[in-house]
């Protein structure tokens, strides 16, 4: 349906400023679940007031967005195969950016709404296969080769085994705090209105600080790859392309005539796309020249730059495609994975960025998200989760371990859940104390983990199904 709307019509351009909004109304929902989290033990224990505790969380996510790259985020865009990311006739993603938006921000507000600490990664996750694969079928492709599932996996497995960290090691320092403090305000919960000791306050703010920087290097990059796939449908000639990246653009012909043979021997059930793209690339050394200084002299843009521009970044997703194929494949010589490993990441640098200006938008909607939405959660985790109130103790070790855990996956380019990590650093801590925890609320919580790939994934199939 969306498909058949030129590129340039006035309903595609207003459909792509929907998306916008979309992907910042979703972040905002992400604020409503994960910020919330780095917040909760401040607020629920007294050490800050909910204005500055959500203000300060929100700045020290911006320094996380700021200081954390974009691994995270294009870790999760290339889940969606090339021809989705940019079609081959030119035209904007709008199908697969309203199916995702639409299935991810649809879950994120009904968990919200019940309060129950739903994880915004796996919305985003599900709903990005599930246009995945929705394109496999529509192509008539076998859903095993047609679906990136070795970058799948990679992804679930960092979701799977991270909360089984937070809650062992979580529930481990609490048990060791208890053993060396053994009482006073630390394992005390807070009564209404009573502040903590100030050397308490200043350790829970340090662990909501922690939470919040770490959130910023991993959730807060999840939107940025959504955001930038908006804003160059948008805006192709100005931001198909890193202009922070001139040298390797003009080595893409280079690149291309690199990529054909490998390809031609190794490529997948696509590969005469992969090869054709990569053909146009070798092809294409005046316009990558041309367009490499245009962009490093920020010069005004041409009126031909669009497509061009557009063009290049489509050939390029081809041929990374086929490359990140051909370098996981076994049954190719070691010389020719390194090869193409190493024509994936010179390649994937002129497409995978994000400005400054995208990561501070991100980081802002996280505020707004959490300063809205923050009390069902932080209720929830402090008094719905064990059979007594929280207690500072727990709140600063599930917390702690949490920055830790979230803060290294951000780093190495891993997305990993901030709601599933802190649940869980909670729920370990609560065993860990002896006094355990409301198995309802843990089933809930749990059945909504369960069910969100499915639900999302469906959804977001079926929404894209529809439009393309």
């Amino acid at each position: 349906m969306l498909a058949h709307f030129a590129p340039s019509s006035p309903f595609v351009v207003a459909m792509l400023v929907v998306c916008l909004i979309m992907v910042l109304a979703f972040e905002v929902s992400n604020g409503f679940h994960d910020s919330s989290n780095a917040v909760a033990t401040v607020i629920y224990t007294n050490s800050l007031e909910p204005v500055p505790a959500v203000v300060w969380s929100g700045l020290m996510n911006l320094v996380g967005v700021l200081v954390g790259g974009i691994s995270v985020a294009f870790a999760l865009v290339t889940i969606l195969p090339p021809d989705v990311l940019t079609p081959p006739d030119g035209s904007p993603a709008v199908p697969m950016l309203v199916s995702i938006f639409s299935s991810a921000l649809l879950w994120n507000v009904l968990t919200w709404y019940f309060a129950i600490p739903n994880s915004s990664s796996h919305c985003v996750i599900g709903s990005l296969i599930g246009v995945a694969a929705a394109d496999a079928l529509l192509k008539s492709r076998n859903l095993a080769e047609g679906v990136d599932w070795h970058q799948i996996v990679t992804v679930l497995k960092a979701l799977a085994v991270s909360p089984v960290l937070g809650f062992a090691i979580a529930g481990g320092l609490y048990w060791i705090l208890r053993m060396v403090v053994r009482r006073g305000d630390l394992l005390e919960a807070p009564r209404d209105g009573k502040r903590p000791v100030w050397w308490m306050r200043a350790l829970l703010i340090t662990t909501c600080t922690t939470v919040s920087i770490s959130h910023g290097t991993n959730d807060g990059q999840k939107s940025i790859g959504l955001i930038m796939l908006t804003v160059i449908g948008l805006l192709p000639a100005t931001y198909a392309l890193n202009p922070q990246s001139a040298g390797q653009i003009k080595q893409l012909s280079e690149y291309g005539s690199q990529a054909v043979p490998l390809i031609a021997e190794y490529g997948d059930d696509v590969k005469t796309q992969g090869l054709n793209a990569a053909q146009a690339l070798q092809r294409a050394g005046p316009d990558t020249l041309r367009e490499a200084d245009a962009l490093s002299a920020n010069q005004p843009v041409q009126a031909g730059d669009r497509a061009t521009r557009s063009q290049l970044r489509g050939y390029v997703y081809d041929v990374v495609s086929e490359m990140k194929y051909v370098s996981q494949k076994k049954n190719v010589p070691e010389a020719e994975r390194r090869q193409a490993s190493m024509l994936l990441k010179s390649m994937s640098t002129p497409v995978e960025y994000a400005p400054w200006w995208v990561r501070v938008l991100s980081a802002v909607c996280l505020g707004a998200g959490t300063m809205v939405g923050y009390r069902r959660v932080v209720r929830t985790l402090g008094e719905r989760l064990g059979r007594q109130k929280m207690t500072p103790g727990q709140g600063a070790s599930s917390e702690l371990v949490g920055s830790l855990l979230i803060g290294t996956a951000g780093l190495t380019g891993l997305p990993v859940s901030t709601t599933h990590i802190i649940t869980s650093g909670i729920a370990g801590t609560m065993a860990a104390s002896g006094q355990g925890v409301q198995r309802r609320t843990l089933v809930r919580i749990a059945a909504t983990w369960l069910i969100t790939l499915p639900v999302t994934i469906a959804l977001a199939g079926t929404f894209f199904y529809l439009l393309a």
